[in-house]
């Protein structure tokens, strides 16, 4: 280190923060399975209105495979980045599709559309963060006509 000290805290320093770990076993899991929001399920890892944590909220998300339905063409106004972790899957982000695979980061800018299916036989895992404080920030909206 270099002898400079962050202890104690400067005066409007924000000690609602403090360090968590988790493991997503452990959070219950949330669902949508509806024809406007699709079929996906995720657990929320970070957010400051159900974790001591600020300016990220995380997630681990599954969405289903094939016939079983898929997340539905959505926008909010914060940016959101995807990371696979498993499955195989495609992104549609505005006017364009991308492959997904374990490995591929995906950046979405805020109020863009977008909508991520699994394709082949398991689910598309993926890890969503977005830069807000909590997850109750994240207005969802979705086409005023659900996808046939």
């Amino acid at each position: 280190m270099d002898g400079a000290s962050s202890w104690p805290p400067a005066e409007d320093a924000d000690l609602t923060a403090k360090p968590y770990v988790v493991t997503p076993e452990s959070l219950p899991l949330e669902a949508w399975n509806d024809p406007v929001r699709g079929t996906v399920s995720w657990r929320t890892l970070l957010s400051g209105d159900r974790t001591p944590t600020q300016a990220l909220t995380m997630g681990v998300a599954d969405v289903t495979a094939p016939g079983d339905g898929e997340a539905r063409l959505h926008r909010h106004a914060q940016a959101e980045a995807y990371y696979i972790l498993s499955g195989q899957g495609v992104l549609h982000i505005g006017e364009e599709t991308h492959p997904l695979k374990a490995g591929v980061t995906a950046f979405i800018p805020g109020n863009v559309w977008h909508a991520a299916r699994a394709v082949g036989p398991e689910p598309l895992k993926l890890l969503y963060v977005f830069a807000a404080d909590s997850f109750a920030d994240i207005v969802y909206e979705f086409p005023v006509d659900p996808p046939q």
